[in-house]
């Protein structure tokens, strides 16, 4: 069992930044491919990014590649979410999930509850 915990949402101008942290219960966080969703009002739960385990290989959703960056600290038991030049279509919930890799695919095994991100006009 992993427990997931998001940090660092808020409100921010378009063309600002923030950082999102997510910090994982456990011993075993390095097994663990990292990722983060997003869910705007109205809209369905879409992918983000995720990171492999080691850390060495990103991939990121087209809507925000070339904007976010997504790293992880396994010292730390945390994965973060650089978001950079953001725009207000980015404003949604954004959730921290733990899963599992097979080649570019990614799957979610467990959520965090989601932090809110509001970018503004």
């Amino acid at each position: 069992q992993v427990q997931l915990d998001e940090s660092g949402g808020g409100l921010v101008q378009a063309g600002g930044s923030l950082r999102l942290s997510c910090a994982a219960s456990g011993r075993t966080f390095s097994s663990y491919a990292m990722g983060w969703f997003r869910q705007a009002p109205g809209k369905e739960r879409e992918f983000v990014s995720f990171i492999r385990g080691s850390g060495g290989t990103t991939y990121y959703a087209d809507s925000v590649k070339g904007r976010f960056t997504i790293s992880r600290d396994n010292a730390k038991n945390t994965v973060y979410l650089q978001m950079n030049s953001l725009k207000p279509e980015d404003t949604a919930v954004y959730y921290c999930t733990a899963g599992s890799r097979s080649g570019s695919q990614y799957s979610a095994n467990y959520w965090g509850q989601g932090t809110q991100v509001t970018v503004s006009s």
